[in-house]
């Protein structure tokens, strides 16, 4: 994935050091080969100077200087960007270097790339890094400007990142982030032949992304579909042992009211709910009684967990003397 890799390398800096700390650049990092920020041996600059610089110029000097800031080597480094990648669940990535130069151990697919875009976009210093066109770093007290290379940036509608890459192995790859309206989408193109091909095929994909897709608010549907329900099943329920014999069932709210759907199957959005029907005393406050699924033809787009609206205790002694006394004096 090339310098496409720096993506990890900023998320593991920012989410291990401060943007003001000062980094003095070793002779290895000052050596590296590749794209260059231009730094030298004994250099000083801030952490968050050196991110603008690896993330805008591709700079492998500023990629080695950072890991050996954070992670005290490359080897270090790597462990701290492996460990992430296994806690995000990228089951087929691996990392060796925090710049991307080629090497066999060292490889992802796009759909970990993409997501691991979207958990680096999550970061609102990430997204300002990447979707600044240009930058003035200062290094030993004096300036130096920087450009983009990410030839969306700036140049077509709604692109608002993320990264550039290109080794003589991976060929041309590029990250896009671009949002319009209420849909933001990531395309991934890796191994383009030329820089040409790899802009032309991430326009295709941004363009057939929002031709075909749209994002919409499934609130209302979901929560008519649910009082529906309501009013054809909490009758059903029975609750063995409990205090009271109905219960007040509500929606988890979600984190997200939003879906994203191919627009042709905009109609085939359906609700399916299901419920346990016997229920056994005592019943917690938020306790699961069942889930409402949210389907986009076979595709399952949203789970929302169905849950007691209070709590329901147990009948104790009282309770079973008290519905005694009730039936004795009906009879």
């Amino acid at each position: 994935m090339a310098s496409t890799t720096k993506i990890m390398t900023a998320i593991i800096v920012l989410e291990n050091s401060n943007l003001t700390d000062i980094v003095e650049v070793s002779k290895k990092a000052a050596g590296i080969g590749g794209s260059r920020l231009g730094l030298k041996s004994g250099d000083k600059i801030t952490v968050g100077d050196l991110l603008y610089g690896l993330m805008l110029c591709s700079g492998n000097d500023a990629a080695v200087a950072l890991a050996e800031h954070v992670g005290g080597s490359i080897d270090g480094f790597s462990q701290l960007m492996n460990q992430k990648a296994q806690e995000l669940g990228m089951k087929n990535t691996h990392f060796v270097t925090p710049h991307g130069l080629d090497n066999d151990e060292h490889y992802t697919t796009a759909y970990e790339l993409a997501c691991l875009t979207d958990y680096a976009l999550k970061s609102k210093t990430f997204a300002s890094i990447v979707g600044t066109k240009s930058y003035t770093v200062t290094i030993n007290g004096r300036v130096k400007n920087i450009s983009n290379t990410n030839e969306l940036l700036g140049s077509f509608g709604g692109v608002y990142g993320v990264k550039t890459g290109f080794t003589n192995g991976a060929n041309r790859c590029l990250v896009t982030s671009c949002k319009r309206g209420n849909l933001d989408i990531i395309t991934i193109v890796l191994g383009a032949d030329t820089k040409k091909f790899r802009t032309q095929d991430s326009i295709k994909l941004i363009n057939y992304a929002f031709e075909n897709y749209e994002t919409i608010n499934i609130k209302e549907k979901v929560e008519k579909e649910f009082d529906k329900w309501k009013q054809g099943n909490l009758k059903k329920i029975y609750i063995n042992k409990g205090q009271k014999d109905d219960i007040e069932l509500e929606l988890q709210t979600p984190q997200n009211t939003n879906i994203t759907i191919r627009k042709n199957q905009k109609e085939s959005i359906n609700v399916n709910i299901n419920c346990l029907y016997l229920l056994e005393a005592p019943i917690e406050h938020k306790a699961i009684i069942g889930k409402l699924c949210l389907k986009s033809g076979e595709e399952e787009k949203m789970a929302i967990d169905i849950v007691s609206k209070e709590e329901i205790k147990k009948k104790d002694v009282k309770d079973y003397f008290k519905l005694f006394i009730q039936n004795y004096m009906r009879n």
